[in-house]
């Protein structure tokens, strides 16, 4: 470590050494660093798998445009539209086809398993161009009512039993006490709210979704005819339904509004964000703690520094040496233990937990400039010493 150092730095390497010469300090110090860099990895963790999930959650579909009741936030709440407005949608000028989207949630027991939740997809099988492509192929087989297609990774479902469903190999089960037949299977996964999901026919959602029928749907899809440019058909669709309670939106706008809602308007979202702060406060204060009673220690040596010519920056660099080597030290036992966590609740709860390099390196950027403020902090004092009062 001291040639490395050395090397690197161009001098004795004097913050490492110091540290060094307190080694219970040392452990205690990067152990705290490590606990909050694990902390703020799992908020964030669960932060990008609520993100995920709401962009999964938008996949068996595919539109240029979205059509919504006004207090939509998410794909499953807010009011019904009326069936009109597929009909004024379809009316406009470079608009090739829209469609009624039906949400729904279902409850699915099973004997010796816990009840699951599936959220019910439906389009009308002509709307085979609004079908992402887990679920086209299959699309016109479920215009026979109660045929579904399952979501093969819904929550305590083998999924080598549903790749099996086949309009040749029908799986047969029952959902909310109706019987269902699945012809077919696609890749979602579970959610914070739902355990599953399922694709059927707009005319099987009515029979599976009580209180609802073919004239309420929870959505429009729009598809814009090839050349038609997207904010002309927004600024047209929203003149041309100013009338009725909706907010349209492009496709991926609505997705990334459903985002946004998850992560600042759900409580669960504002825990992760005040999670993430709290991580980064306790770093802070960690580390300034270290180093301010590593400073407060060696407070004579440093006097000698300046006494004997050495200038302010060259004692703010052995200050900023150890807090670098404290971000170091620490970043890499809480990139494992989060590792780890990740790895346990992808296990416990199906949600897509996982590492990945961006977050590794803004973790690590968060983690330097952490210990680099608290350097500075616990570096104020040294400003003022004057060797004369201290000798």
């Amino acid at each position: 470590m001291n040639w490395i150092s050395r090397g690197l730095l161009g001098r004795l390497p004097v913050g490492w050494l110091q540290l060094r010469h307190h080694r219970m300090r040392l452990a205690a110090a990067v152990a705290g660093v490590a606990f909050a860099n694990m902390l703020v990895f799992v908020q964030l963790g669960i932060l990008s798998a609520m993100n995920d999930v709401v962009r999964t959650s938008y996949s068996p579909f595919r539109a240029d445009i979205v059509i919504s009741p006004y207090n939509t936030n998410t794909l499953t709440d807010g009011a019904t539209l009326a069936r009109r407005v597929v009909y004024q949608s379809v009316a406009q000028p470079g608009v090739a086809a829209a469609a009624p989207l039906y949400v729904g949630q279902v409850a699915w027991e099973r004997p010796n398993v816990p009840a699951t939740s599936l959220i019910v997809y439906a389009l009308p099988p002509e709307s085979r161009r609004f079908a992402g492509p887990a679920i086209a192929e299959h699309l016109d087989a479920v215009s026979v009512p109660m045929r579904a297609i399952l979501d093969g990774l819904s929550r305590d479902v083998d999924p080598a039993w549903a790749a099996r469903a086949s309009p040749d190999t029908p799986l047969e089960f029952e959902v909310d006490g109706k019987a269902i037949t699945a012809i077919g299977s696609y890749s979602m996964g579970a959610g914070f709210g739902w355990d599953g999901s399922l694709v059927v026919s707009d005319l099987t959602f009515i029979r599976l979704v009580r209180q609802r029928s073919m004239g309420t749907p929870s959505h429009v899809l729009v598809d814009l005819e090839p050349g038609m440019a997207l904010a002309p058909a927004l600024a047209q669709l929203r003149g041309a339904l100013s009338m009725e309670p909706v907010k349209v939106r492009s496709f991926a706008q609505a997705v990334e509004d459903n985002v946004s809602f998850q992560a600042t308007e759900v409580p669960m979202g504002s825990i992760v964000g005040a999670g993430v702060l709290l991580g980064l406060l306790v770093g802070v204060v960690i580390v300034y703690q270290v180093l301010a009673t590593d400073v407060a220690a060696h407070l004579r040596d440093y006097a000698t520094f300046k006494a004997i010519g050495y200038s302010h920056p060259y004692i703010l660099g052995v200050i900023f040496e150890q807090a670098l080597i404290l971000a170091v030290l620490g970043f890499l036992p809480g990139l494992a233990s989060a590792s780890a966590i990740y790895a346990l609740l992808a296990h416990a709860t199906d949600l897509p937990f996982g590492m990945d390099v961006g977050r590794s390196l803004t973790v690590f950027v968060g983690t330097l400039l952490a210990c680099m403020l608290s350097g500075a902090l616990a570096a104020r004092r040294l400003r003022t010493i004057d060797p004369a009062e201290l000798f």
